[in-house]
């Protein structure tokens, strides 16, 4: 048996092809694995499991419920789509995980997370972090507004999204060295799987527990990064879009 890891998809109407993808992958690949893990930012943007329908997800989580019925199906949330509750994993039938999750990986003891709170260079994303994804008392506030000002809100955060992209370098929106190697040591593994950043990667480490690796999932804009284990190890292959 194997488990598939993704990440990024970063699903909009606006990206047809890459919702195509997703489906075919769901449809195929997926239902041979024991286990599927999602590692955040499945969509571009959630604004609410009320919202789906206006989203065009609803055929996106059709199609995950029924590979659902087959495989262990898990989801960690990005910081795309932190506000997915209740309402997604009963109609998506994946079970939503917190970040930075310990799994037993074949034998292996594994961390796996979205990655963003990895990032700690990246101050504006932290702030972020803690006055928006991870406050509950801002979630549920904006959970409660009316849709329309919910989709003109998360359109003002993309903007605002890009525009600090823009303005800061590919170093300081990647990980932070030091912040790897607290993780291995705080959970005590010698494996990390995570997406976010984009770079599809494996990086090895010299940590006080030995040998340790950080695999790092790719996006799906251009190909379709999926990591696929088994009991004789990971690999990452990619699928043209």
């Amino acid at each position: 048996m194997h488990t598939y890891f993704i990440s990024d998809l970063h699903l909009s109407p606006e990206r047809p092809q890459t919702i195509q993808a997703f489906l075919h992958f769901l449809q195929g690949d997926a239902l041979g694995a024991e286990r599927l893990y999602i590692l955040g930012d499945l969509f571009e943007f959630w604004i609410g499991d009320d919202a789906a329908k206006l989203l065009g997800a609803e055929t996106v989580l059709k199609a995950m419920k029924g590979v659902s019925k087959h495989v262990d199906c898990f989801f960690i949330a990005g910081n795309r789509d932190f506000l997915v509750r209740d309402g997604f994993s009963a109609h998506s039938g994946f079970n939503i995980l917190p970040d930075e999750s310990i799994i037993d990986l074949y034998g292996t003891r594994t961390l796996i997370l979205h990655g963003d709170s990895l990032c700690t260079d990246d101050v504006a994303h932290q702030e972020f972090r803690t006055s928006m994804m991870t406050n509950l008392a801002f979630c549920e506030a904006f959970l409660k507004l009316e849709i329309p000002q919910r989709i003109e809100k998360a359109k003002l955060a993309r903007m605002e999204s890009h525009q600090h992209k823009s303005s800061i370098s590919m170093e300081i929106m990647d990980v932070t060295q030091s912040a790897v190697l607290e993780a291995f040591e705080a959970h005590k593994v010698q494996q990390m799987i995570h997406g976010h950043t984009h770079r599809q990667n494996t990086h090895r480490y010299t940590t006080k527990a030995g040998d340790s690796v950080r695999y790092v999932l790719g996006d799906w804009h251009t190909s379709s990064s999926i990591m696929r284990a088994d009991k004789n190890g990971l690999a990452i292959h990619n699928a043209q879009i």
